[in-house]
């Protein structure tokens, strides 16, 4: 998704696409810290709340009409799948059972 981000027109890059960038490098540090810290679910619940804001942040850009539908389209595959993997790894830590 950061390719694109650099694709943004000028009035938006440095708001919005700015944002998208931190927020998704934001979510890899907690990824990160959670992949090397005994206690994984602050970082992995911090990381989830993040991607929240991210998704919302690309929805927006959607609405905006900086990206294109399908562009959207592939990112917002890209993020819900980022989501389900971080969903099941908090169900997953400590054998914890999965919540429904």
């Amino acid at each position: 998704m950061i390719p694109q981000l650099d694709k943004f027109p000028r009035v938006r890059r440095f708001t919005l696409g700015e944002r998208l960038e931190t927020g998704l490098l934001d979510v890899l540090t907690l990824l990160v810290e959670a992949a090397y810290t005994r206690h994984k679910a602050q970082p992995l619940t911090r990381a989830n709340h993040l991607l929240e804001v991210v998704r919302h942040l690309w929805r927006l850009a959607h609405e905006l009409k900086v990206i294109a539908t399908r562009q959207y389209e592939h990112g917002a595959k890209l993020l819900d799948g980022l989501g389900r993997q971080i969903g099941g790894w908090l169900r997953s830590r400590d054998g914890a059972p999965p919540s429904t």
